[in-house]
């Protein structure tokens, strides 16, 4: 029989393991046994409380204290002893070869294999983690991260220090990467995500006042007509080399760095003096346009009123191509010669993507410290510029370095210009991605508010520039913050806002923003329109372009537009001589090319969204008008594709749509450019 001491508890074993032990029941002593331990801290003999023997410890010599057991004083949080050691602060070098290491792991782990959106977002955290802790290393891991996920064949020179990698160490760090910042990255950028979705807007307290109601009464029009220039997207290439491969197989062609694989010891094609089809504008062809602009619009001596340049100086040159000094080399060439070839008349300029360095990117001042003020550079040069040139007063310089490169100007005539910097609406952008659920994280639509509410209070019209639109395909901009544009155009138009202008596309192009967020289009709640200006660039398979507007001058609007082109496709056969340049000849007139099946509007009445709202009708019932749009689209390039079938629906489409949300919910994607020929 085995009994355990102290314990009513009997174990049967099997007679068969030992025959001596047999079931049976033993009462130990109900006192405690005393002669246990030879100390205690209470009463042994006791009943009313457990005993409490002294213990000494063989081993430490240590006797413990009551204090340890007593069941009256429990501590709280015992800090008798030091806690366990935490692990020792790891090296940059090493927790760089650990985000690297969870990089792979996480790339490999089956958990992932049918979820890549979560698989990238859960890498954008180990980037995070690094971002923060050892930002010296995040272009090393965005390496990484770009071979791992063969992102691109050109991983060291896009995403190394010379590229793009410090900016995007800069905003992974500060960006909600596990939330909505991270889905919308990981879809523009890798294509891992499906697109995040729009988000409610609230403008409760965003306008300080409510749309007039009934509204002002229109101005009434002057009846005298001013010539105002609208030219885009000049793209001055320096590095052009006249006789390198113009059909090059990447990139941009005419330099001498830039080849046919096919071909890479001999130039196929070689690149005229004037420019071609694949390349930025040669100093030949920029020189050309500015000659003959005053010539074909009778300018040469009285000038413009004034000139809307809707932005992008600069090469479409690689990030690790590009400096600061290129990007203000070019800004003061560039802008130089049109104060000097354009005439007199004020040049009003909005910044373009390529007009900076990085390429694209401007941060907004919300992301705090030095890292706040990383582009003033470029606002204060730009600024200073427009100021040497005579064409901005100081108040509206001042506006320019405060809110990157954006101004308002009041001319003496009543019109007030504003500005704006669109790369804070760009998809390509990497700061937009800060932050994305506020549409205005940069302040430029705040902005752009307040200062259209000005103009109500004072009884003035706009004209609003940028480079990105807004809308068209929806394949440029980002979602939140063009939705809130759009109801800014909505609740100053048409009484303030007379006119929009973008370019970047380098496509003759036009949206028409409507009341009620385009709940219902119709010629009726058509409230504004944005012209989407030609280029100067050829780039890529386009004519070379201009406009000129025949403007009202008391109510601002647009009563006439007037396009010019040069046939790209005939500048190889001026290389063998000097006598001549590019023929710059009059591509079409707006009013009459879309105008004749429109009733009841009369040669003084403008061309406003009501006029354009019904040019879309009359495409609607005559698909040769959406031929002939998609023809000046490309400026009459033989490039340029047909458009056929869905493409006819989808460009009336892409004409009504002024944000990406109205383009991603109404239209067919797949046709907004022309450029694929």
């Amino acid at each position: 029989m085995l009994l355990v001491a102290l314990l009513f508890v009997v174990f049967y074993v099997p007679l068969e393991l030992s025959a001596s032990i047999k079931p049976s029941t033993f009462t130990a002593p109900g006192a405690f046994p005393t002669s246990v331990f030879t100390k205690y801290y209470n009463q042994p003999t006791a009943t009313s409380a457990q005993v409490q023997p002294v213990i000494s410890d063989p081993v430490t010599h240590e006797t413990y204290p009551l204090s340890l057991t007593d069941p009256n004083h429990i501590p709280l949080d015992d800090t008798t002893d030091p806690p366990h050691p935490l692990p020792p602060v790891a090296s940059s070098s090493r927790l760089l070869d650990n985000a690297i290491a969870q990089l792979k792991s996480l790339n490999s782990n089956p958990v992932f294999s049918g979820d890549s959106c979560a698989r990238c977002q859960a890498i954008l955290q180990v980037a995070k983690f690094l971002s923060l802790a050892a930002p010296e290393n995040g272009p090393t891991f965005f390496i990484e991260l770009c071979n791992t996920l063969k992102l691109s064949s050109t991983c060291n020179v896009t995403y190394g220090l010379s590229g793009i990698g410090s900016v995007i160490t800069q905003v992974i760090a500060n960006a909600d990467v596990g939330g909505y910042d991270g889905q919308a990255f990981c879809q523009n950028f890798f294509s891992l995500c499906p697109a995040a979705p729009t988000i409610a807007l609230n403008l409760t307290s965003w306008f300080a006042k409510p749309k007039p109601s009934p509204l002002p009464a229109p101005k009434k029009p002057s009846g005298k007509r001013l010539n105002v220039l609208h030219i885009s997207d000049f793209h001055l290439d320096p590095r052009y080399a006249t006789g390198a491969e113009a059909n090059c197989t990447s990139g941009v062609c005419c330099r001498t760095n830039n080849h046919n694989t096919l071909s890479v010891d001999s130039v196929l094609s070689l690149a005229p003096r004037f420019g071609a089809y694949k390349c930025d504008t040669p100093l030949a062809l920029g020189m050309a346009a500015l000659q003959v602009i005053p010539a074909l619009t009778g300018t040469k001596d009285s000038g413009f009123a004034w000139t809307v340049y809707t932005g992008d100086l600069v090469s479409h040159d690689p990030d690790n191509q590009l400096s600061r000094g290129y990007i203000e080399y070019t800004e003061t060439i560039v802008y130089d010669l049109f104060k000097r070839m354009l005439g007199t008349g004020p040049l009003y300029a909005a910044l373009g993507n390529h007009d900076s360095y990085n390429q694209a990117q401007d941060a907004p001042h919300a992301i705090g410290g030095a890292l706040a003020q990383q582009f003033s550079w470029n606002y204060d040069h730009v600024s200073e510029l427009w100021q040497h040139e005579n064409w901005l007063p100081e108040a509206a310089v001042k506006l320019a370095k405060a809110h990157y490169a954006a101004y308002m100007v009041k001319r003496k005539d009543g019109l007030r210009v504003i500005s704006l910097n669109s790369d804070m609406w760009y998809r390509a952008n990497y700061f937009n991605y800060i932050n994305m659920t506020n549409p205005d994280t940069s302040g430029m639509l705040r902005f752009l508010t307040d200062e259209l509410q000005d103009a109500e209070d004072a009884g003035d019209r706009v004209w609003i520039m940028g480079h990105v639109l807004t809308g068209w395909d929806g394949t440029n901009p980002l979602r939140n913050p063009t939705n809130l544009f759009y109801q800014i155009v909505d609740r100053y138009s048409p009484h303030v806002i007379a006119n929009i202008f973008f370019g970047h596309t380098h496509e003759d192009q036009l949206n028409i923003f409507y009341s009620n967020n385009a709940t219902v289009m119709s010629a009726d709640t058509a409230a504004a329109v944005s012209w989407i200006g030609p280029s100067i660039t050829p780039l890529n398979n386009l004519n070379s372009g201009f406009r000129v507007y025949e403007v009202d001058s008391a109510t601002f609007d647009i009563l006439d537009a007037h396009t010019w082109k040069s046939d790209v496709s005939a500048f190889p056969a001026l290389d063998s001589q000097i006598k001549a340049g590019p023929t710059y000849v009059y591509e079409y007139n707006t009013r009459e090319t879309y105008g004749s099946s429109i009733s009841g509007w009369s040669a003084n009445d403008p061309l406003n969204a009501t006029w354009w709202h019904r040019v879309t009708e009359a495409m609607e019932a005559d698909p040769s008008l959406v031929t002939t749009f998609n023809t000046l689209q490309g400026k009459s390039s033989v490039r340029s594709p047909p458009c056929i079938g869905d493409c006819v629906v989808a460009k009336i489409c892409y004409i009504r749509s002024g944000s990406v949300p109205i383009a991603m919910q109404n239209c067919k994607q797949g046709f907004g450019s022309v450029q694929s020929g």
